[in-house]
């Protein structure tokens, strides 16, 4: 499992960007993806109930833990110390080209007054640029963002990395390794095909934040 090291002095946070052998904790909320920028509030979702479709799920709720599924998109994670709100993001390239950090950013924003400012962000393993090369039709949707070699090879951590400071968030960390080039620690759908598994990653409040036991 990994952690990011700017979640880690927030001793009330659950939070991980899970690996090929992670063992997860239980119950997990997450959605159908679909490759979209929907935001979704896991509020809406009942455990054990099936999946609606989104690619973000947003909380504010203690002991829930919203996730995310990835084998080579971005998984991002977001946590606002101040009103203790969390996001789980899954940034395909069809999702970062409708901006869906920043659509999260802005549902915490206008549904919690949670300012882009006191945001953490973090960006977890992906298929890095060295090794996802796209045709021009998806490469012409991301010349805005400038991180497009000239041979077509994308950087989609690069581009989230650019959505949300455009947004205001400052504190981003990134992990900066490429699901493709490490076969042992990371499953790449476009490495394995149909073969590939997938990564989970979760982020969410401890169960008893801000009750009295």
């Amino acid at each position: 499992m990994i952690k990011a090291p700017n979640f880690l002095d927030l001793e009330w946070l659950d939070h991980g960007f899970g690996m090929r052998d992670s063992v997860l904790p239980d119950d997990i909320r997450t959605v159908k993806q679909i490759h979209s920028g929907i935001v979704l509030d896991a509020a809406v979702l009942d455990a054990g109930a099936p999946a609606s479709e989104a690619d973000a799920l947003i909380s504010d709720q203690a002991g829930v833990l919203v996730g995310i599924k990835t084998a080579d998109c971005v998984p991002i994670l977001i946590v606002d110390p101040s009103t203790q709100v969390v996001a789980a993001i899954h940034a395909g390239w069809r999702g970062s080209a409708e901006n869906i950090a920043a659509a999260a950013v802005r549902r915490m924003a206008a549904q919690w007054n949670a300012r882009p400012e006191n945001l953490r962000a973090a960006i977890g393993p992906a298929i890095g640029v060295c090794c996802y090369e796209v045709g021009p039709e998806v490469a012409s949707q991301f010349e805005r963002w400038f991180t497009t070699r000239a041979d077509r090879h994308l950087d989609l951590p690069a581009i989230n990395e650019a959505q949300l400071r455009a947004e205001g968030v400052t504190d981003i960390w990134k992990s900066g390794q490429c699901t493709f080039c490490m076969p042992n620690r990371f499953f790449s759908f476009r490495r394995e095909r149909a073969h590939a598994g997938r990564m989970v990653s979760f982020i969410g409040l401890q169960k008893y934040v801000g009750r009295t036991i």
